[in-house]
């Protein structure tokens, strides 16, 4: 499980929420460039003073920074916010038709420069994950979708099973909304 940052946006929150994340188990922090807290995280990182390889960082490309040139240089600027040489895991945030082939050769190649350890992809369906097989040289090692007791996804799931593709769930408790449930 990881701890997502998505609503965290001054440093003292975040800062706050990443100490008490690390101390009761959590390893893996998800950003994204939309959320514009990468900078925030990375701080906070820094003030753990744990060694690097202790944690695990997701981030995520943003929509208006696909296409290949536009993603190598928006993923260096991740790195620079989040005062990091290399992520963990790097995916593509959502599907986008105009760049789609474009911004998946980005991520390979910044797997290849050592800037990433892995790619993957968010909110891909079935369609766009056959699609992208088409072009790409690998798989991506997850999606990243929503995924909760509401919308199981399990169409999904069984395609990401068959093709060895990690699901990890977003929004797991539907922002809340099943915390009240009794089943």
């Amino acid at each position: 499980e990881g701890f997502g940052v998505y609503k965290l946006t001054d440093q003292a929150s975040m800062t706050t929420a990443i100490k008490s994340a690390y101390q009761t188990g959590y390893r893996l922090f998800d950003t994204a460039q939309l959320y514009e807290n990468e900078a925030l995280l990375g701080v906070a990182l820094k003030e753990l003073a744990v060694p690097r390889d202790n944690y695990f960082v997701t981030t995520k490309v943003a929509e208006q920074n696909q296409g290949y040139q536009t993603t190598i240089q928006s993923v260096k600027e991740s790195l620079r916010r989040l005062q990091l040489d290399y992520v963990d895991l790097l995916l593509v945030h959502w599907p986008m038709q105009a760049h789609f082939f474009a911004t998946w050769q980005a991520l390979e190649d910044l797997q290849a420069q050592g800037l990433t350890k892995s790619i993957g992809v968010s909110n891909f369906g079935i369609v766009h994950l056959q699609l992208l097989a088409t072009q790409a040289h690998q798989r991506p090692v997850v999606n990243q979708v929503e995924r909760h007791p509401g919308l199981n996804q399990a169409a999904l799931i069984k395609y990401h099973q068959a093709h060895g593709i990690v699901t990890q769930a977003w929004s797991p408790l539907a922002r809340g909304k099943y915390l009240q449930d009794p089943v």
